[in-house]
């Protein structure tokens, strides 16, 4: 199977279809959960292992476990520099450097460069935006995500969709406030739990059971951390994780809107259960680096320009107020945000 070809698609029979498309949250939380789902597929055990492993040999998927969720596990928050270009990649080089910043991004904007800093608590986050800023010589603009009402990068890609989630008629989404202060009650076991499957569950018939075996615990106090961790927020969703950008999905828009307070909780509602929204936010305003927007939407699109037709759509009907379009150009880090020091702190 070759993603380079663009005849990806044709390659995935039916079963491979399901499992790229029905397995990317709700994957089982059992001793062995390859043979709850080949029993929901039609196959074995082992078959569904095997084909797990080959889509992620393939590239459709970049890897199989848990998403974690930073502003919850740690202290997470959303920052930007306006990079000189002749300076451009020496700022990213500092930036990146930093093994808390997880996520970095070239923007079409006056604000060209942005990345996510995540750690074990307020304090050591701030330090190290001091620490970026002391060292490139530049203002951060520091946005941390005050409330959530939707997020998620789940959508079905093995389709012809324009855009992400075009077949999917709705989405549930509500205001959930973010604190900026590491809010996590973790156990010891969690502890050890979220350290070993940062980078994802192994791929074995056994998953849980290898996992107990790293962290010395039972398989039981696994699965229990799992699921607590789980309804507690500290993970998102379990499941295979889709490879958006090789799968055709490699156009996105950061779109800021300039939204009345106190219509932010209403509108950010009505637009986060909009499904072709696959994020959407809550973050300050920043009067004094002249940033008046607080929602923050994303869409993502296998063109431009069905992008655009969406925020569109999105300024017309749902958010008639002033807003920016940051389309993201280039990569400048994509990680995991790590877990080493939040979870030791």
């Amino acid at each position: 199977m070759s993603l380079q070809s663009g005849d990806w698609r044709s390659e995935l029979d039916d079963v491979d279809a399901a499992l790229v498309d029905g397995y990317q949250s709700g994957f089982p939380v059992a001793e062995r959960p390859f043979a709850v789902v080949g029993d929901d597929l039609g196959i074995d055990a082992a078959d569904a292992l095997t084909r797990v492993r080959d889509l992620r040999e393939a590239g459709l998927f970049r890897r199989f476990g848990p998403v974690l969720n930073p502003p919850v596990i740690g202290s997470s928050t959303l920052a930007a520099v306006a990079a000189p270009e002749d300076r451009f990649d020496e700022v990213a080089e500092v930036i990146n450097d930093h093994r808390q910043v997880n996520h970095n991004y070239r923007r079409e904007h006056e604000w060209n460069m942005w990345f996510v800093v995540t750690a074990g608590s307020r304090e050591k986050r701030d330090a190290i935006i001091d620490d970026i800023e002391s060292k490139t010589g530049l203002s951060v603009l520091v946005l941390p995500m005050l409330t959530d009402y939707y997020i998620d990068l789940e959508f079905p890609v093995v389709n012809g969709d324009r855009f992400a989630r075009e077949s999917i008629s709705e989405t549930d989404a509500s205001a959930t406030r973010i604190s900026e202060d590491a809010a996590a009650n973790l156990s010891a076991v969690d502890r050890r739990l979220l350290l070993e499957i940062q980078d994802g569950f192994p791929l074995t018939e056994t998953p849980y059971r290898d996992v107990a075996a790293a962290v010395d615990a039972s398989v039981d106090d696994v699965l229990d951390s799992v699921v607590t961790l789980r309804e507690d927020g500290c993970i998102k969703r379990i499941g295979c994780v889709v490879n958006h950008v090789t799968t055709g999905f490699d156009n996105n828009c950061m779109v800021v809107w300039n939204v009345p307070d106190d219509e932010l909780d209403a509108w950010g509602e009505t637009v986060g259960a909009l499904p072709y929204v696959t994020l959407c936010y809550h973050r300050p305003r920043r009067p004094g680096q002249d940033w008046q927007y607080n929602l923050f939407t994303m869409i993502h699109g296998r063109e431009t320009e069905a992008v655009d037709t969406k925020i569109d759509e999105l300024a017309g009907e749902y958010l008639p107020v002033e807003h920016e379009r940051l389309y993201s150009t280039e990569t400048l880090k994509q990680t995991g945000a790590r877990y080493d020091e939040i979870v030791g702190e």
